[in-house]
């Protein structure tokens, strides 16, 4: 098939698509990616980008990539955000169409975690290609915007909740991630469009050894240490994760180790050294492919998010590559993540924003032998290869593309 990619979103940010996108190129089809210029998570265009401008350029040295402008994220902030969602769209809107002209597509796929907006781009696109649209729903909007307190107006979120069904009428198919999103993606369109499609991960690609600090991985050695890895936001429930770490501050062996940057990383830092928290360690933010050599020598792998509806019906990325670590998993949510971490025997999970249960979990999961947690981690990695496992689900994703497009060749 001939695919065209669409997100805000892509490499050398860290997001699953770069391997949805290497995984579609080596099974044969055709691939292109039209994105904006990275500058995920921390809001700097990367070095070797700048934010004006398009650029064209090959991943993995075949893959074309077509970049459109954008405003930078910057560092937080309502305003920064609108305008770096509303320059994708523009920039789509007005450069896509030319830099595609000469390129023919049977599908388009949208990427779309936050912002849904940029799947505006893609629906010129197709109308103007005569090619298939599928949406792969990552985050529920205007749910999202109203959990994570970006949006509290109600008339403000009705108006978002208009735009989410404009956008989803035109779509041939609505992939989402989660089996709880089904619902609340039928509320702004037609329940046959649905399917669920889970977030993957490729774990037999070789990757780059990229070395981790020495120091880290000593303490990861020395120490029961619970590893999160990510976003460090305001969804992530980070206010639990540091009341955690008070309440285990006194056990000499257990460390919370916090991977990742974000918007509350200062603000984490001047609680640890506030409080005196020696047992919170905050290494910042590393390559994806330096996170299997942390993942591996984790005594545990953490997840968490705020306490919010929305959230509930959310499989966060990070599950599948915890899952495919073989590590044992403590989630800090309530519903679809601890629901899986459950059925897969994968570790133990407490409800959202819960101190105390959290703490307990962590202590009971440290109780246990060696040989009990290496079966959990086991049975979290057997639970991946039957759900997950990337060739297999990029496979399922290609007959959902093009059952659209031979239903309209037989029309």
């Amino acid at each position: 098939m001939r695919i065209l990619i669409l997100s805000q979103y892509f490499w050398p940010e860290s997001f699953i698509i770069n391997d949805i996108v290497r995984t579609l190129d080596e099974q044969g089809h055709e691939v292109v990616v039209a994105t904006g210029k990275p500058n995920y998570p921390d809001g700097k265009v990367f070095e070797g980008y700048r934010a004006a401008g398009t650029q064209c350029e090959r991943y993995l040295g075949r893959i074309d990539v077509l970049r459109v402008p954008l405003w930078p994220r910057g560092q937080g902030g309502a305003k920064n955000l609108i305008l770096n969602y509303l320059s994708f769209v523009f920039s789509g809107l007005l450069c896509l169409p030319w830099m595609l002209r000469k390129r023919e597509f049977d599908a388009i796929l949208v990427f779309a975690p936050s912002p849904i907006t940029q799947a505006i781009p893609a629906i010129l696109l197709t109308w103007l290609k005569k090619a298939k649209l599928a949406l792969w729903v990552q985050d529920l909007w205007p749910e999202s915007l109203s959990a994570t307190g970006f949006v509290r107006n109600p008339y403000l979120l009705r108006a978002v909740g208009w735009m989410v069904r404009a956008i989803y009428r035109p779509c041939d198919t609505l992939l989402v991630q989660s089996r709880a999103f089904v619902e609340p993606v039928a509320q702004y369109s037609d329940r046959a469009k649905i399917h669920y499609y889970p977030n993957s991960m490729n774990i037999s690609s070789p990757k780059a050894v990229i070395p981790v600090p020495s120091e880290l991985l000593e303490l990861l050695e020395q120490h029961f240490c619970v590893v999160f890895a990510g976003n460090l936001g305001t969804a992530q429930a980070l206010d639990t994760l540091l009341q955690a770490a008070v309440q285990l501050r006194d056990e000499p062996h257990i460390r919370l180790v916090l991977v990742g940057s974000g918007s509350r990383l200062a603000w984490l830092q001047s609680q640890k050294q506030e409080l005196g928290l020696d047992n919170l360690i905050l290494p910042g933010r590393f390559p994806m492919d330096t996170m299997p050599q942390i993942f591996e020598r984790a005594s545990a792998l953490l997840v968490s998010l705020n306490d919010e509806p929305v959230f509930a019906q959310t499989i966060p990325s990070k599950i599948q590559a915890y899952l495919a670590a073989g590590r044992p998993i403590l989630a800090c949510m309530n519903g679809e993540c601890a629901r899986v971490v459950t059925e897969a025997g994968a570790g133990f999970a407490s409800p959202a924003q819960k101190v105390l249960p959290l703490v307990a979990n962590i202590r009971r999961l440290q109780e246990l032998d060696a040989t009990q947690r290496a079966a959990m981690g086991e049975s979290g990695k057997a639970y991946f290869e039957a759900n997950f496992e990337m060739n297999s689900q990029v496979r399922i994703l290609v007959e959902h593309l093009g059952r659209q497009v031979e239903e309209d060749g037989s029309a």
